[in-house]
């Protein structure tokens, strides 16, 4: 009998060796999905935006070891958090990885004295668009419009709603 692989949620600089790969595998999709070099998009915010107080990158390893998921969160405004650069290493999707990273995101985010989360996800990213919806958010754009026509689709959620349904649960 083998024992389920243990995940570690850590929180590290930009700049940490572990986040590259990650970040260069999301940058070369979306650039398959875009048809465009997408790399410099991911570095359009300084590292510092990504930083405490106001932002912080999380790491999901496997193993205390392996980086296999990812995400981050800067300033919005002075009530929102902006989740950016959500990811889940190829070699490990539809594991539920993904929902984890929100979830460490959003409790981040809070406690950094966040109310309000803001994201958008790329018209090419069905995956990205269903796991906006199944974790909470409410998309801000006309859902049965072609996702092409809109661009960057965005979704909030209010994190007061979460203390909520945390208080009913417990």
């Amino acid at each position: 009998m083998t024992s389920a692989p243990e995940l570690t949620v850590i929180q590290v600089p930009v700049s940490d060796p572990r986040v590259r790969p990650l970040l260069r595998e999301l940058g070369d999709e979306y650039s398959r999905r875009y048809g465009k070099d997408a790399h410099a998009e991911l570095a359009r915010y300084p590292d510092e935006e990504f930083t405490a107080p106001h932002g912080g990158v999380l790491l999901l390893l496997l193993d205390r070891a392996e980086p296999v998921a990812g995400g981050a969160f800067r300033r919005y405004d002075a009530d929102t958090a902006e989740l950016k650069r959500i990811w889940t290493h190829s070699a490990h999707r539809r594991r539920g990885l993904a929902r984890r990273v929100v979830t460490e995101l959003e409790h981040e985010a809070r406690a950094r004295g966040y109310r309000r989360i803001y994201l958008t996800t790329g018209p090419r990213q069905p995956e990205a668009r269903g796991l906006d919806l199944a974790t909470g958010y409410t998309p801000l754009f006309d859902t049965t419009a072609d996702p092409e026509t809109i661009g960057p689709l965005p979704f909030e959620k209010h994190l007061n709603h979460l203390e909520h349904v945390k208080e009913h649960t417990s």
